[in-house]
């Protein structure tokens, strides 16, 4: 092992602290986790990482977990022989959105760590809430509405923020917590997002928020790279509040590769932590995605898991309600398009076992038979009408709408006479057509939303505009029809690729941004200088072609019928 210097990124998960220990070469060195339920779940109480109170639609998960964690998941990077004394910069990503509430004892308390004592021992009393709300929490429909009519209309706080008001973004429960805890709130001195709470131990200090995460609140204002003075006072309460409520949240550096300064001398004395090892700005786990490779402009990540969410490294702003855009973590003047839905692997898998089981091997076996017999669209003749449907069998953020499955038929050369398809006509439309179908879905609607950022490839003029390459990510990346029909639906100038990092994206996109932040050269960028060290050689395997110019364009033919047919289905099942 050589002796060049080392980078720590974690992920702090609904479920699990990672951390991977990287060196410059971008090899990985060490890592270990922790498992909430696995470790914690008697302690805490918890399922699946949270506590649920289903008459408020609370989702939390206690802060002290958390706290207890941090120690834990570096004795066992420890344990397994990780030479800490050569990392030289820290930092990671937390799940977005959710929300630390420090008291006024914190700042001093975490200055002043002994490392002769458990972090947990010193830390417990420093919360003016015990519990962080999770991104799964859905209590804030009422603050929703408000945030959503403060400015005029979903539209104008998307162009804003970037996002329309959703339940988990923090803006609308620091609202809720004012309305519904106002002791809870009235003893906040600083009010911390995952991310920077995790930052803030580590540097021994309450650390700010980082450029790309505060974009998840509905506080924070894009194109002005403020806080938006008109949010603050509704979340304050009224004008009189906001001094407060500013005081609360903290200013934010606009440099997403900041160093906050170097690491608490608690990490030093009782983890053997280099007094020189710089601490820069936590990030969101979506974001850190991002980051787990050299993605450029026009390039796509598609994570196909029990959810599924597609993002998009992008240096056009075009925000609406129905779709995130967040800061770039890394990059001024780029911005992180992210579609998150919340039916994805689950979708399929109730599609698949309508249809026979495969007598042994491969659950999927009979599914993807289906998916790569079937033609697109299901045009078995010349002529033929195109069949698209929506496969939700739980309600949908992406479009609005209650669960159910909707089938449509329409005109395949120009998406005209779109029609719903009768139940009772069940003679043609089999349920093997529904398994190539549910996936060309879920393609179309990223196509439909992603189409206005996308250009031609500079490479290859002469193709129509799409991202550039693919990767794909989650369970559903290992499944080639899945991987097909998406080179079908997306294109892909470059290819489709499956990205291979064992789970780790998150802690690793930490850990790229900690080394870039330390070792950048003047004006370097995140892409320059990760991209010249990353192979793609056991990162990556080219899984699809990507585009094909006959399919591409039959889907193009009948965007606009999708778009018809999601918007008769939200006239008749919105949420």
């Amino acid at each position: 092992m050589s002796a060049g210097p080392l980078y720590l990124g974690f992920d702090l998960s609904t479920q699990q602290l990672k951390a991977i220990v990287v060196s410059s070469e971008l090899t990985v060195i060490s890592e270990a986790k922790v498992d909430f339920d696995g470790d914690f779940a008697p302690k805490y109480n918890i399922k699946k990482g949270v506590r649920i109170d289903e008459d408020e639609g609370e989702v939390y998960q206690p802060v002290a977990m958390w706290v207890e964690a941090v120690e834990l998941v570096l004795t066992r990077l420890r344990e397994k022989g990780c030479p800490t004394e050569r990392i030289k910069g820290i930092s990671g990503s937390g799940q977005q959105h959710s929300s630390v509430y420090w008291n006024k004892d914190a700042e001093t308390t975490l200055k002043n760590l002994d490392p002769k004592r458990p972090l947990l021992e010193q830390l417990a009393d420093v919360f003016a809430y015990e519990f962080a709300p999770n991104w799964q929490d859905h209590s804030t429909q009422k603050e929703c509405d408000n945030f959503d009519a403060h400015l005029g209309s979903p539209q104008k706080l998307a162009e804003a923020t970037g996002s329309s008001a959703h339940h988990r973004f923090t803006g609308t429960q620091i609202t809720r917590m004012r309305r519904r805890r106002p002791q809870v709130y009235d003893a906040t001195a600083r009010i911390s997002l995952c991310s920077s709470f995790l930052a803030s131990v580590f540097l021994g200090a309450i650390a700010p928020f980082d450029i790309s995460d505060v974009t998840g609140m509905n506080l924070w204002d894009i194109s002005a790279e403020d806080w938006n003075q008109e949010l603050l006072e509704l979340t304050a309460g009224g004008k009189e509040g906001v001094s407060a409520l500013r005081q609360k949240l903290g200013e934010v550096p606009i440099d997403g590769g900041v160093i906050l300064g170097t690491v608490s001398p608690y990490f030093v004395e009782r983890f053997g932590f280099s007094p020189d090892c710089r601490i820069t700005a936590f990030t969101g786990d979506n974001p850190a995605t991002i980051l787990s490779l050299p993605l450029r402009p026009l390039d796509a990540i598609v994570s196909l898991g029990t959810s599924s969410t597609f993002l998009m490294n992008t240096p056009n702003y075009k925000p609406d309600p129905s779709y995130h855009f967040m800061n770039h973590p890394t990059t001024k003047g780029h911005y992180m398009f992210m579609l998150c839905y919340k039916n994805g692997g689950l979708a399929r898998e109730k599609v698949r076992d309508a249809l026979p089981k495969p007598s042994a091997g491969d659950p999927w076996a009979t599914f993807n038979k289906s998916v790569l017999e079937t033609p697109p669209l299901d045009i078995t003749k010349e002529g033929a009408a195109a069949k698209l449907g929506l496969y939700f069998p739980l309600p949908e953020i992406v479009p609005n709408v209650r669960a159910g499955t909707w089938r449509y038929t329409c005109d395949a050369r120009d998406g005209s006479s779109l029609s719903e398809y009768p139940a009772s006509s069940g003679t043609n439309w089999t349920p093997e057509a529904d398994a190539r179908i549910i996936v060309e879905s879920q393609a179309l609607s990223m196509r439909l939303r992603s189409q206005g950022l996308v250009s031609a490839d500079p490479d290859r003029p002469q193709l129509p505009a799409q991202p550039r390459r693919i990767y794909l990510v989650g369970g559903g990346s290992l499944n080639p029809a899945i991987a097909r029909v998406f080179g079908d639906v997306l294109g892909g100038a470059g290819g489709v690729y499956r990205l291979d990092v064992g789970g780790n994206a998150c802690a690793l996109g930490g850990a790229y941004k900690a080394l870039w932040a330390c070792e950048r050269g003047e004006e370097q960028s995140f892409d320059d200088l990760i991209g010249a060290r990353w192979k793609e050689e056991g990162n990556i395997q080219k899984v699809d072609d990507g585009y094909r110019e006959k399919e591409y364009k039959m889907y193009g033919n009948v965007l606009g019928a999708f778009e018809e047919m999601e918007n008769k289905v939200l006239s008749v099942a919105r949420n």
